[in-house]
């Protein structure tokens, strides 16, 4: 079957009790700057792929996964394990094209209402985080959010080119507890409704409820520094 059509069995799908069916996206592309082979390096028992797939093959509200790649090696791996692995043109694997270019592409191969937006490079966001998220998605929406993301509490001193951003010099100086709240986009759970996504060209909206996670669940490998702290934190676990 070529891989660049969506089968027909993915086109047409029966709706879930809720009538809110989640497909999850897991984009995987092959070449990387910092990091070679970075989506398929040994984690755990398997590899980053497939420890994710593992992660969301394990949440019940997720309708259905589709891997994302242009390679064929990452999509043999994702048939293998038992999810739509969907082979996708160079052109939106080229770091030159605009990520918001890929989102639209992606969203108008797949079907469903919502999807989610997982990458193998958050590693700890388990599948009990991926389906309370869900479930806090669809509350949120009725509040008048427009999708969700997972992010990152910041108590830190930040500073940019022209100097502190979020604290004081001198006698006005505050302890790190009591500077104003940041977050940190992680890049570990991103929740939105299809149609809104290929309409923003982005994977999340203009009103994202923030959904804090920790730090373990926050880490986001992306050099090898990452992958290691990852690695050391998985063997913790066992």
């Amino acid at each position: 079957m070529d891989r660049c059509a969506v089968s027909a069995f993915w086109e047409v799908i029966e709706m879930n009790e809720t009538g809110k069916t989640v497909t999850a996206v897991v984009p995987v592309r092959k070449e990387d700057s910092r990091l070679v082979d970075k989506n398929i390096l040994p984690f755990g028992e398997s590899n980053l792929l497939l420890h994710k797939l593992q992660q969301l093959k394990a949440t019940e509200r997720i309708d259905r996964i589709v891997v994302s790649s242009e390679d064929d090696e990452i999509l043999d791996m994702a048939e293998a394990a038992g999810v739509q692995a969907m082979k996708r043109p160079r052109e939106y694997a080229d770091r030159r094209n605009p990520f918001g270019r890929f989102v639209e592409y992606m969203c108008n191969q797949i079907s469903g209402e919502h999807v989610l937006w997982a990458c193998v490079t958050a590693p700890f966001v388990e599948s009990g985080m991926y389906g309370e998220a869900i479930g806090t998605y669809f509350d949120k929406l009725e509040e008048g959010y427009d999708s969700l993301i997972s992010v990152l509490r910041l108590k830190r001193f930040i500073l940019d080119e022209n100097g502190a951003v979020n604290f004081r010099r001198g006698l006005q100086h505050k302890n790190s507890e009591e500077l104003p709240d940041l977050y940190l986009y992680t890049n570990g759970i991103v929740l939105a409704p299809r149609e809104k996504m290929i309409e923003w060209k982005y994977n999340w909206g203009y009103i994202p409820y923030r959904y804090e996670i920790d730090k373990k669940a926050g880490i986001d490998i992306s050099d090898s520094y990452d992958y290691h702290i990852a690695c050391l934190l998985e063997e913790e676990n066992k």
